[in-house]
């Protein structure tokens, strides 16, 4: 089975920062905030996570990262933003994973751009196999 690495490098309220890195493919990254991983409201805590094909009636084919302690449904999917919504940031997740090209700022807050287009090369890139995420850094 495959290895994939999210290494993250920074977070704040705008939503944590990372690079998602297996051979010959690598992209960036956001997610929540470390908030003590609250359901909802915080990043997945560091660690190595099954992932698997899942058909999401939001996003279609995406990979489902599996065995998350207290979470569900976390995926790899595409959305701009992942700031804390209780400080006025948007946020386009609830845990998941976004996918990008480069980080940058849409309406003044940190995102991930051509985030769809991103997923998508990924998913073609990984021909539907399932994988182990190995989360590292950053804040959990």
């Amino acid at each position: 089975m495959r290895n994939v690495f999210l290494l993250r490098w920074r977070t704040g309220d705008q939503g944590t920062e990372g690079s998602l890195i297996t051979e010959d493919f690598d992209c960036k990254t956001l997610e929540l905030p470390w908030r003590n991983n609250i359901r909802r409201y915080s990043c997945i805590p560091n660690g190595e996570y099954k992932c698997v094909i899942r058909k999401s009636p939001r996003f279609g084919l995406v990979y489902w990262v599996t065995e998350v302690p207290n979470r569900s449904y976390i995926l790899l999917h595409s959305g701009n933003y992942a700031g804390d919504t209780s400080k006025g940031y948007k946020t386009s997740v609830e845990g998941c994973i976004l996918l990008g090209k480069v980080h940058g700022y849409l309406s003044n807050q940190r995102a991930v751009l051509n985030s769809r287009i991103t997923v998508r090369a990924f998913m073609r890139h990984m021909n539907d196999e399932e994988f182990i995420l190995n989360i590292i850094g950053g804040p959990s």
